[in-house]
Parts: C-alpha cells; sequence; structure tokens
C-alpha cells in the first residue's frame, strides 16, 4: 500500500513537473513574439467619421463601426453585474486566467471530440479582440492564457472592463455596449433599464443569435437566464428579477439620426476628409464641423423644394409612378416598400376614389385620407407647354392602385402632390471670406446624389452679364454711358450663316444708358459693350474672379453668359461684388477635431478686412496670443468704386427690371440679375446683400425648356427670394458704405450728359471722380450711337472677332 501511494506521489510529481516545464517552455518559446501590453493604454479603437452643423447639429456620420466609448466610471453597475453574471462571474477573484472554467471546456472537447465553449475569461477575450486572430487552435489559446496573465499584472480589473465593454462587437454595427444601446434602445446604456441592460450583457456570446431584432425569443430566453444568474448571485433581490422578466423585449433598430439633412454638404465633406486621410478618414473618430449654420441649411432646402413644386404643379400632373389595380393589402405593401420617400415625398397606393377626395395606403399600413382640394392643381400634363382640362372629381385624377406621391403637412394631413422632374441648385457665401452657409445640390440626395451646386457646368445666361459691365466701368465706362440697342450681325469668316442675335422680346431701343440696359437686359447692348472693350481684355478681366479661362468663349457670345460654368463659381464670383472687390475661396471645413478634441484643423481663410484697420488688429491680436495663425487678407481683384457702382445698377434690377419680384421683401439693401438661356433651358438668379451672396439654378438635368413662360425671374428667383427673406429676416439692410472717390451728378436721361439747371427728367448718377461726361459730338461710333438704330434687315455685318 505504502509503495502504491509513493507510485501515485511520485507520478503526481512527475505529470506536474511535466506540465510546468511545458508550460514554462511553451511561454519561452512563445513570449517574445507576444505584444507589448503597455499598448492597450493607448489604444485607439475605431470609431466612425462624423460631420456637423456650426451650430453642432449632427449631419452625417461614417464608418463601417458605430463606437461610443466610455469611461469605466459611466458604466451603470447593473449593467456590470449582469455582463459578469453572463461572462465571468469570477472575475473579481482570478488572475486572467479560470482553471475551473479551463478544465470544464476541456472535458467538453474530450467528451464531444471539438471544442464546445474555450473557457475563456473577460479578460482572454480582451486578449483576443486586440491582439489575436478568432482562429480555434491550441496555439493561440496559449497565447491568449499567456497575454491575460500579463495583462492582469499590468491592467486595473476596472481598466479591463472598460476595454472589454468598449471593443465588443454587439450587432447591426455596434461596436461597445454605448453604441449597442443607442442601436437598440436610441439612448444612452445610463438611461437604459435593468432589462434593457441585461439584454445588451447577452449579446458577446453570439450577436447574431442572440439579437433582438432578428430573433425576439431567443433574445428573450438569454436575458432571462442573465437576470436569474444576477439574483442567484445576490446582485439583485426578487423584486426587481420580476419587474425586470415582466418587461417585454422593446427593442428596435435606431440608426444615426442625423439632426440637419445636409446629404450634399456631407458628401463633399466625406469626399475632403478621404483626400486630406485616405481610408483612415473612416475608422480614427474625426469630428468635422462646418460652415454650415443648421437654420440657414434648413432654409435652403425649404426654398428649393417649394420652388421646385410650385414650378412642377404649374405644368400639370404626369401621371402615377404606377397601376397596380385589383391587389390584396399585402400585395400594395411589398410593393410600397420597394419605393422611397424622396424628398419628404412619401409613395402612397390609392384604395378608393370618394367625391371628397381619395385614401391611400401608406408604408406603415395606414390608411389615410386625401382631400379634393389638394387635388383641383393636377390638370394633365401635354407637354412643356400644354396642359389638358381640369379635373372636376378626384376619380379624374387618381384610380384605385395607383402609386402616387403624397405630402404631410404641419397639421398631419396629406396633400396630393408628384416628384418634380425639374431640379434646382442652390450655394450661399458669406461674402467677407467665402464660407459656404447653405448648399443644396439637387431636389433630393436619396432621388439623386450629383450635386448639380458643384459639378453640373451650365450656362449662366443674363446672369453673367455683371462680369462684363464690370470690366466696361472699369474700362472707362459709366452708368449713363449710352449705347445702341439696335440690330447687328455678326460674319466670321468662313460662316455660311451669319449671327443675328437678339434681345428676348425682340424689341430694340435705340441709344440706351448702360444703367437701363443691364436691368432691362437687353443683349444687343452687352455685345456692343463687349465689342468695344475687346475680348482678349475682357478674358484676363474676368478670370481674376476665379474662373478658368478654358471654359470662357472666345467670342462675343460671351456677353450672354454662353460660358458654362457651375452655380458655385457663379456665386463665387459674384462675391466679389459684395464684397467691395476681394477674391475669396469659399470652403466648408471650419474645423477637424481628433477623437479626443484635439484640434488638428481651423480654418484660416483669406478674408476681407473690414475696416482700414483690420490688419493693424489683426497683428495685435496675433501678438497677444489670442489667434491661432497670422491673419489672411483677401486680394483685392478689382476698384471697389467699381463695385459699388455696380451695385447700384444691380439694385434697379430689383427695383425696376427683371427682379422686380423681389420687391415683395421690402428691403433695400438687395442687388442681383436674373439669367434665362436660350429656349429657357436654365434659370438663373443671383444676388446680394452685404451679409449673403446666394446663386439659384433650376433646369432640367438634361438640358430641355422650361416653358414658353418660364424665365430666371419666374423659377430661381422665386427660390432665391424665400431664402433670402428667412436668411435675412430681422437682420438689418447693410451694404458697404460708399467709398472715397466717388461723385455724384445729375445726368439728362436721353444724352448721358451733365443736366443743367431745370432740365425735365435729369436724374442723379454714380461716377467715379475721375470720370468724365462726354458732348454728344463725342459720343463713341463703336458703340453705335450716331445716326440711331437701324431696321433688322438693314443692319450691316460685323466680323465677329
Amino acid at each position: 500500500m505504502i509503495r502504491l501511494l509513493k507510485f501515485l506521489w511520485w507520478s503526481f510529481v512527475a505529470l506536474f513537473c511535466g506540465l510546468l516545464l511545458s508550460l514554462s517552455g511553451a511561454y519561452l518559446y512563445l513570449s517574445p513574439s507576444l505584444p507589448s501590453v503597455e499598448s492597450l493604454r493607448t489604444v485607439k479603437l475605431q470609431m466612425p467619421l462624423k460631420v456637423f452643423s456650426s451650430d453642432q447639429k449632427l449631419i452625417a456620420e461614417f464608418g463601417e463601426m458605430r463606437r461610443a466609448p466610455i469611461k469605466f466610471a459611466d458604466i451603470p453597475q447593473d449593467f456590470i453585474n449582469a455582463l459578469l453574471a453572463a461572462e465571468d462571474d469570477n472575475f473579481a477573484n482570478h488572475n486572467g486566467v479560470d482553471l475551473t472554467s479551463l478544465v470544464r471546456a476541456g472535458s467538453e472537447l474530450l467528451k464531444s471530440g471539438h471544442i464546445q465553449t474555450g473557457g475563456s475569461t473577460i479578460t482572454m477575450q480582451v486578449a483576443k479582440n486586440f491582439f489575436l486572430t478568432s482562429e480555434r487552435s491550441f496555439s493561440r489559446k496559449i497565447n491568449e492564457i499567456l497575454l491575460a496573465l500579463q495583462i492582469e499584472r499590468e491592467l486595473s480589473k476596472d481598466e479591463i472592463l472598460e476595454l472589454y465593454v468598449n471593443k465588443i462587437y454587439l450587432g447591426n454595427r455596434a461596436y461597445g455596449i454605448e453604441a449597442a444601446a443607442q442601436v437598440y434602445y436610441g439612448k444612452s446604456i445610463r438611461d437604459t433599464s435593468l432589462s434593457q441592460m441585461a439584454m445588451i450583457a447577452g449579446l458577446p456570446k453570439a450577436p447574431s443569435r442572440f439579437n433582438p431584432l432578428a430573433n425576439a425569443p431567443r433574445s428573450k430566453e438569454r436575458r432571462d437566464w442573465i437576470l436569474g444568474r444576477m439574483y442567484k448571485l445576490g446582485r439583485i433581490d426578487k423584486e426587481r428579477l420580476e419587474q425586470a422578466i415582466a418587461e417585454p423585449i422593446d427593442a428596435s433598430y435606431h440608426g444615426p439620426q442625423p439632426e440637419l439633412e445636409a446629404h450634399y454638404i456631407a458628401e463633399m465633406v466625406r469626399a475632403e476628409m478621404v483626400g486630406r486621410y485616405g481610408s483612415d478618414a473612416y475608422t480614427e473618430g474625426f469630428q468635422v464641423t462646418t460652415t454650415v449654420p443648421s437654420t440657414l441649411q434648413n432654409d435652403a432646402n425649404l426654398a428649393v423644394r417649394e420652388g421646385l413644386a410650385s414650378y412642377d404643379s404649374r405644368h400639370g400632373y404626369r401621371g402615377p409612378e404606377l397601376r397596380r389595380p385589383g391587389m390584396t393589402k399585402s400585395a400594395w405593401l411589398e410593393e410600397l416598400a420597394k419605393h422611397r420617400s424622396i424628398g419628404g415625398l412619401e409613395p402612397a397606393i390609392v384604395t378608393q376614389v370618394e367625391k371628397s377626395g381619395i385614401l391611400v395606403l401608406l408604408r406603415n399600413g395606414e390608411e389615410q385620407a386625401v382631400p379634393w382640394d389638394s387635388m383641383k392643381w393636377a390638370r394633365p400634363f401635354l407637354n412643356t407647354n400644354s396642359l389638358g382640362a381640369r379635373p372636376q372629381q378626384p376619380g379624374d385624377v387618381a384610380q384605385t392602385g395607383d402609386l402616387v406621391r403624397v405630402k404631410r403637412e404641419t397639421d398631419g394631413s396629406l396633400s396630393f402632390t408628384q416628384v418634380p422632374a425639374a431640379q434646382a441648385a442652390l450655394v450661399s457665401l458669406d461674402p467677407s471670406n467665402g464660407a459656404i452657409r447653405a448648399l443644396v445640390g439637387g431636389f433630393s440626395f436619396d432621388q439623386s446624389n450629383y450635386n448639380r451646386a458643384i459639378q453640373a457646368k451650365r450656362q449662366p445666361g443674363s446672369s453673367f452679364k455683371p462680369f462684363i459691365y464690370s470690366a466696361a466701368l472699369d474700362k472707362g465706362f459709366t452708368p449713363a454711358t449710352l449705347v445702341n440697342d439696335a440690330p447687328i450681325v455678326f460674319q466670321e469668316a468662313g460662316m455660311e450663316e451669319a449671327w443675328r442675335p437678339k434681345n428676348d422680346n425682340n424689341t430694340f431701343l435705340g441709344p440706351i444708358r448702360l444703367r437701363e440696359a443691364l436691368y432691362k437686359s437687353r443683349n444687343l447692348v452687352s455685345i456692343r459693350v463687349l465689342q468695344t472693350i475687346g475680348i482678349d481684355y475682357a478674358l484676363d478681366y474676368v478670370s481674376k474672379f476665379g474662373f478658368n479661362r478654358d471654359d470662357l468663349p472666345r467670342n462675343l457670345s460671351l456677353a450672354l453668359g454662353t460660358a458654362n460654368l457651375t452655380p458655385m463659381e457663379i456665386a463665387r464670383g459674384w462675391s466679389v461684388f459684395s464684397n467691395g472687390g476681394y477674391k475669396l475661396d469659399p470652403y466648408l471645413i471650419e474645423r477637424i477635431e481628433s477623437r479626443d478634441g484635439e484640434v488638428l484643423y481651423k480654418a484660416n481663410p483669406a478674408t476681407v478686412p473690414v475696416a482700414e484697420t483690420f490688419a493693424k488688429e489683426q497683428l495685435k491680436d496675433e501678438l497677444n496670443g489670442t489667434t491661432d495663425s497670422p491673419p489672411v487678407l483677401a486680394e483685392r481683384i478689382i476698384d471697389g468704386r467699381t463695385t459699388y457702382i455696380l451695385t447700384s445698377m444691380l439694385q434697379d434690377v430689383i427695383r425696376k427690371g427683371t427682379g422686380r419680384r423681389a420687391l415683395a421683401m421690402k428691403r433695400n439693401d438687395l442687388a442681383g440679375k436674373t439669367g434665362t438661356t436660350n429656349e429657357s433651358k436654365d434659370s438663373w438668379f443671383s444676388g446680394f446683400n452685404a451679409d449673403y451672396v446666394t446663386t439659384v439654378w433650376a433646369g432640367f438635368d438634361q438640358p430641355e425648356s422650361l416653358g414658353r413662360h418660364e424665365y430666371g425671374g419666374t423659377v430661381a428667383l422665386p427660390i432665391w427670394m424665400s431664402f433670402m427673406s428667412a436668411a435675412l429676416a430681422g437682420k438689418p439692410e447693410h451694404l458697404l458704405p460708399e467709398p472715397e472717390g466717388i461723385m455724384t451728378l445729375r445726368i439728362e436721361p436721353l444724352t448721358g450728359r451733365a443736366a443743367p439747371p431745370g432740365t425735365p427728367d435729369a436724374y442723379f448718377e454714380l461716377f467715379k471722380s475721375e470720370d468724365s461726361l462726354p458732348a454728344a459730338s463725342e459720343l463713341d461710333p463703336a458703340l453705335g450711337i450716331p445716326g440711331g438704330p437701324l431696321p433688322a434687315d438693314q443692319a450691316a455685318p460685323i466680323d465677329l472677332f
């Protein structure tokens, strides 16, 4: 018996020593390749890119992993108890490895022949999640054990738990418990109930199998088991247990909820961030603050959508998007699920037609009435210029099974509508530094992510004329200069047909002052002015506004706005008029911060000096340490007196010209210009005061006529007015003060000369101090003044170049 005991004892010693030597050998072999645990203290978890408005409203979030790291001190104790009950109830006592769990896992392996559970502690899972792969092998398990032992030696239990709860994947792109609480319950983990915490604590074991959105019964089973474990471990009492188990599984998907609809802006930021940081832009947790205030962006969204809807309704109803008569409600719901909301316009299927209106089925399964009054506009669309008969009853507009669009009004009712066929873009800049204050690239990003504000090159038409007039004012012209508004023919060598430009209404006014020619948008005057100042001079001059010279035609059609330019380029050029002659570069990103709040980038745009002391004051601030970088002064590219005089001329466009609709805004500080291209394919309005410069374009993506009676003043201008009215609400009138070197003289309207006392209809005009008024005999023949206008069929040919 003694011999047997000695044998067993020495066998045990040998086995123990052998195991010890094996583990020592494994440690000596593997330890050189083990990563440093110290790196866990500075680990950077993948976090998405977030884009905010200037007032910190969330615009968008980009990245595959939704994560919001949380500090250990902010983790509720109930959640810690639930997690430990589910994953590692001996966490507080072991040193990284739980021998009981490992033995149990080994036993299961021997019985079944394959790995059932890994016997991993939370510390071992931290080791695996941060340093190892998910490969199931003995070598990986040994590495996991060794790392866990090191982690426990170098980190506290609180630090280990903090790492674990922020790293684990919990389904639906949620990484970490804070992101999971937001995804499943739309709130912070600190605000969830005990039942909800237990549900989240049950996810690490199998995020897909116990996911409450995919498998609610199994999720409830897992949750209840965890609650029972908490009760057995003394973490909760029976009353709390019963209350938590009685709660239903109320999880629902809560994706990233933008607080501001600005998808085109978000995409511009995403592209710029990828350009700066590559793929790290999606994972490093950058937070980007843009220059766009949420209020102005909301105003812009509303202006574009209402403006396009108004234009669209004037041209009739194009019919339902689909017809699905005779289908069951469930089949209709399946069809509705295929169609998204576009610009707030919801898809709906007509289920009943009544005298008072129609009944429609919505995607959520509800049926709601649409009143007849909201349908009376829907005359049948025949073509751009023709409509069918006015409908007399709802049945003239819609039939059962029609898939239509409805808009929810502020009182909750529905109105009948359709998705506009035309598109529009709006850009608004701060003329003092080029900051983008609002940008809309189309009716809806969900409909089309093509950003017309920065990508669509279209002809600006007459909204380009102010650049030619500005060039003329710097070439010696004055607002009182007379130019002949008369027919003219251009014959280029080798051309079979001559070019015979004409005014929009095909009328001619004869000698006309430059001011009047601008607000009446006389094409022939613009051409004669460009011909007089010269193409090369004009191209050099206009290029200073930031336009690519290659985009500008080298012929007299330039005067009519035949260049292909984007709304952003036009707005940038117009900012020079509104700020007194300074060139700016539009910018969108105000600040980039790291995940820790460190400012990585702060915009320092070239800024227009607001006074002569601007540079001195900025320099003083820099020396006192109150600015982050030296100030950058914007480059003056044209005379401030030129912009002042031109602004006065553009104010007349609104007072008595093609922009008269804007008088309804009842402001005296607005200046602007309409633009309409041939056959009304493009509609423009650009305008400003000293606070904002805004450009609006409207048209079809594939150029076609907007309609016989549609112009810049009927399509683009109402959108501009809607936005600017909201943007300037409550703001005092603001135009730049008169610069030095301006004189005001009384002028004869017919000759443009200084008016003697008592001259009837004389008016006051602005001039630069060096300007001299010509006598009638000195009027420039190149402007076509002597002899008056010729009839159209007697116009003399003039070479085009």
